[in-house]
């Protein structure tokens, strides 16, 4: 597996928290701590910004994307809500990530706990073209269910 060197700053009210930890040794996903000082509540529908309490040096070709833990979706609704959230290598602000309860009761985040995963992946930019004609394909230019019903 290969590995990328991450430089991440602590932020003051991340104290006391972990950085961001691979759980098992071929997890592809580093778990997110909430860096807050009171919990934080999530009605049914409702959205918030969760602060993780660091800023990082991703190198360059490289993101962190933003994912949602799969324990907290399929028990409770929780999960990213611009999944995947993009963090891009230039960007040395306080990572946040925003969470949305699909779920049917409030659910509480507390300081500390893993509520996001974070992958780090490499990044290739496309070199944007104007043309008068695009080659033909089976496919076409059917849309959404153009290739069946299921």
């Amino acid at each position: 597996m290969k590995t990328v060197a991450i430089e991440i700053k602590r932020l003051p009210h991340m104290d006391g928290i972990d950085l961001p930890h691979f759980e098992t040794e071929q997890a592809a996903g580093a778990d997110l701590r909430a860096a807050i000082t009171d919990n934080i509540i999530l009605a049914p529908g409702e959205r918030k910004l969760i602060p993780t309490g660091f800023c990082m040096a991703l190198p360059a070709g490289y993101e962190a994307q933003v994912r949602p833990r799969s324990g907290l979706a399929l028990k409770h609704g929780i999960t990213v809500l611009n999944s995947p959230g993009t963090i891009d290598a230039d960007y040395r602000g306080e990572v946040g990530v925003l969470l949305i309860n699909h779920g049917d009761r409030d659910f509480t985040v507390s300081r500390g706990d893993r509520f996001a995963q974070m992958v780090i992946a490499p990044v290739t930019q496309g070199k944007f073209q104007s043309v008068e004609i695009l080659d033909d394909t089976v496919r076409g230019s059917g849309g959404y269910g153009s290739t069946g019903t299921g």
